[in-house]
């Protein structure tokens, strides 16, 4: 607030109390005239005060309002549960600006503090708002009355709020306006004078109305039409008496109070309420019984006087000294005003405002006050029909558009909501190192009769035990991946990719995806071969959807730039990697019970011609063929591999107790396949399987006894051994017994075990002979190369007993 006879500047800092500034600069004269200020003024810039910590006058972090008489300072503090109105005396000029000592004290209403720390109160959200009002009589000239908050009221408006001691004692008054809604009042001689003569504090205030909203804004206005008039011609020093009292709320509920005469001629104060449009920002009075008042999204000016052209043609008038029953709320079009001011009017007429922007724009609003604000005018049944086809036609266009635009933000939500989800599940598989995954894919295979071929199922199951969802651009990608290249050198591998999409996969749900494994068109199975499943998040389909949308109807979506959606296609989550090899895909159809013993089953698809020979044959004689001939004049391949049974007995300890070592191997080889449980109730140690060729495959696990190795005496052993006709499922079950020895040596080495004492000489000869073999493959594949076909067939079957040599090593795994 400004003191403007005493040049003094009050400011309120938050948690800091009460500053005082003096605005003469240094070097001038207090005497010097208003008109040698202005033109000071304009000639210099404007100065720079500093601020230094001496100018606080009154320090309390409590303190919430204040207003400034000439000789009297009024504060209002926030007390732990009730407002506390404190006087205190002002200095005369040209002394300190600290003020005295306190004249007056007064509580008010209760005040209920907001959730905060126990014991100390917080900072309301809405501030109370203090002014002051004199009689029209009083000696003190409005511009001892302090800041903009103190105004004149007319005698008769006076005594019926305020009452007759008001105005016998001709006492300024503090007008209090309070969060909760309360609008009350508190004579300042009577207030002075209770300190002398103490008697009943709530004597001393009065409450006025309730808002039942927070006060906003206390001022008053002129609004007969001839004192308006005339109170626009009043030159700024000049008083203006008021003859109506307003208040605002912060939702828009706004009091007017005005001295009316009622039926029988008794003077009697009228109230009337009227809702504005909110939330309430800021406000001002101004000339002419103009209010202005600022929300969030405009600045609107009502008119309380009379014959106002803001009221709607249909308007009844009031009997004299009436209030309109309506107000129509006049748009300026500025919006966002934190505080807002009205100049007196100006010579070349009308009214200026300066406004303060949420932004911190401070801008000058000049209003033309003579011409007349046009109000709602009659309107013909044509032109009514028309206006309101016009406003159909735009709310149509309003709606088709907020229609586009919610649904723009609805994908965009829904893409975003998805990203979250992604990140999600992202962290939590990354995270979960070689503990159990919030999501898996197990796979299983097993064999199944499509018409008249065996086929080789897998069935992968996606398990999502995380709290997360699945949702739209997630996609189970599952990749098969034969190894004919392990056997043949030259040729190539191939790989099959399957996409499943996954929709809706809950947490706690599961999906199931079978998928044929062989044998391919050639008629072979080519093993081992591995089935990979990988989680793919498409961020194309997500975040490219919901920034450029397909609907190409949308005319109020902006089309978004190239540079905008994700250079990356997807985010790649690995899960699981399983490989099927010779073990998992063995038949044993001689472990059925005789009556459920199922039929052979088939190999690869026979010729007719075959067949029919086949039929045709004599009873009793043999089989012709490749695979019967080979059988029958050709010695089984064989390849073995020595485990020590320590270290058999010490991998397979966990789930084989009491199971002797054989069997346990054996068991824990066809772990995998579909016929261990039967293996297992049968304690069997060797048995015959078919391959996916239809070759017999035959496994046998004994005990052996290494007598050369260990200096120290034999050493226990567990020899498994592989017999076939066909030298390719050799190699493959062969293949499938070492990855699992691999895995077991592995894992066992990690736990520290070691190894005994041995017999290096009798190891490095064992390591020279297999080199001198190795040497020797390759020098017959060297040769099988430039040879003819009748010098080859040695040559092949030199290599072939090489290779019996290599699958016959006298090494032991220990």
């Amino acid at each position: 607030e400004l003191l403007a006879p005493r040049r003094l500047l009050y400011a309120l800092c938050a948690r800091r109390g009460l500053y005082c500034l003096s605005l003469d600069h240094p070097g001038r004269s207090r005497s010097t005239s208003r008109d040698d200020r202005d033109s000071e003024d304009g000639d210099q810039p404007s100065p720079v005060i500093p601020v230094d910590p001496d100018a606080c006058i009154l320090p309390d972090a409590a303190l919430c309002a204040f207003t400034v008489l000439d000789s009297v300072l009024v504060t209002l503090v926030q007390g732990p549960a009730r407002w506390k109105m404190q006087l205190f005396e002002q200095p005369c000029p040209g002394e300190d600006p600290r003020p005295g000592g306190q004249i007056g004290e007064v509580e008010l209403s209760t005040y209920t503090p907001p959730a905060g720390v126990p014991g100390k109160p917080a900072a309301p959200h809405f501030l109370p708002v203090l002014c002051c009002v004199s009689p029209s009589g009083s000696r003190v000239p409005c511009d001892l009355l302090g800041g903009p908050g103190g105004f004149t009221l007319e005698d008769a408006l006076f005594g019926l709020l305020f009452g007759a001691d008001a105005t016998l004692l001709q006492s300024p008054v503090v007008l209090c306006g309070l969060p909760d809604g309360q609008l009350c009042c508190v004579i300042l001689k009577a207030l002075v004078t209770s300190r002398s003569a103490p008697g009943d504090p709530n004597a001393l205030v009065k409450i006025l109305h309730h808002l039942e909203e927070p006060v906003i804004f206390i001022g008053a206005l002129k609004t007969e039409p001839q004192a308006a008039e005339a109170a626009e011609n009043f030159l700024p020093d000049e008083d203006v008496h008021s003859d109506c009292l307003v208040a605002l709320g912060h939702h828009g509920r706004m009091l007017a109070i005005k001295a009316s005469w009622d039926e029988s001629g008794k003077l009697v104060p009228e109230l009337r309420e009227y809702c504005l449009p909110g939330p309430v920002l800021c406000a001002a009075c101004g000339g002419g019984g103009r209010v202005y008042h600022s929300t969030p999204s405009d600045l609107c000016v009502v008119d309380l006087s009379r014959g106002s052209t803001l009221l709607g043609p249909e308007q009844p008038e009031e009997g004299p000294g009436g209030l309109p029953p309506m107000l129509y709320p006049a748009s300026l079009n500025i919006c966002s005003v934190v505080s807002l001011s009205a100049s007196p009017r100006t010579h070349e007429g009308g009214t200026k405002l300066l406004a303060l922007s949420a932004k911190g724009r401070l801008m000058t609003c000049s209003l033309d006050l003579d011409s007349e604000i046009p109000g709602p005018a009659r309107m013909t049944t044509e032109s009514a029909g028309r206006k309101i086809k016009e406003l159909l036609s735009g709310i149509g266009n309003i709606s088709e558009r907020v229609s586009f635009l919610k649904k723009a933000v609805d994908q965009r939500n829904k893409a975003l909501t998805s990203l979250n989800e992604a990140m999600n599940v992202s962290c939590a598989l990354l995270s979960s190192g070689t503990g159990p995954r919030p999501i898996s894919c197990t796979t299983s295979t097993t064999w199944s009769r499509l018409q008249t071929q065996d086929v080789l199922m897998a069935t992968c199951v996606l398990q999502n035990s995380s709290s997360f969802s699945l949702d739209q651009g997630w996609t189970l990608c599952i990749q098969v991946l034969t190894s004919s290249c392990a056997l043949d050198l030259d040729s190539a591998c191939s790989a099959i990719t399957y996409t499943i999409p996954v929709d809706q996969l809950g947490p706690g749900a599961r999906r199931e995806v079978t998928l044929p494994l062989g044998p391919g068109e050639n008629g072979g199975l080519d093993l081992p071969v591995t089935v990979s499943c990988t989680l793919f998040y498409s961020l194309r389909e997500v975040v490219g959807g919901a920034l450029a949308p397909s609907d190409s109807e949308d005319p109020f979506l902006d089309e978004c730039p190239s540079d905008v959606l994700p250079e990356q296609e997807g985010v790649c989550l690995p899960l699981s990697r399983h490989t099927v090899d010779m073990l998992q895909c063995l038949r044993f159809p001689g472990l059925a019970p005789p009556h459920t013993r199922a039929p052979s089953p088939l190999g690869p698809t026979r010729d007719p011609v075959a067949t029919f020979l086949e039929t045709c044959r004599e009873p009793g004689s043999q089989p012709a063929g490749p695979a019967s001939l080979r059988a029958e004049f050709l010695p089984p391949s064989v390849a073995s591999i020595k485990v020590s049974a320590e270290l058999l007995r010490a991998a397979l300890k966990d789930g084989h107790s009491g199971v002797p070592l054989c069997c346990a191997t054996l068991q824990w080889l066809l772990a995998e396949n579909a016929a261990v449980d039967v293996v297992r109730a049968r304690a069997l140690s060797s048995i015959q399987g078919v391959a996916p060729d239809g070759a017999d495959v035959h496994l046998i696990v004994r005990e052996v006894a290494m007598t050369d190795l260990c200096p120290a005496g034999p050493i226990q052993a567990v020899e498994i051994q592989v017999e076939s006709s066909s030298l390719a499922d050799i190699c493959r079950a062969h293949h499938a017994v070492v990855g699992r020895m691999q895995t077991m040596v592995t894992e066992q080495a990690a736990q520290g075990s070691s190894a005994p004492d041995l017999r290096v000489q009798y190891l490095r000869q064992i390591h020279a002979n297999h080199e001198t073999l190795l040497r020797e493959v390759q020098t017959l594949r060297d040769r099988l190369c430039t040879e003819d076909e009748a010098s080859s067939c040695a040559t092949a079957q030199r290599l072939l007993q090489v290779y019996r040599q290599l699958r016959h090593p006298s090494l032991i795994l220990l």
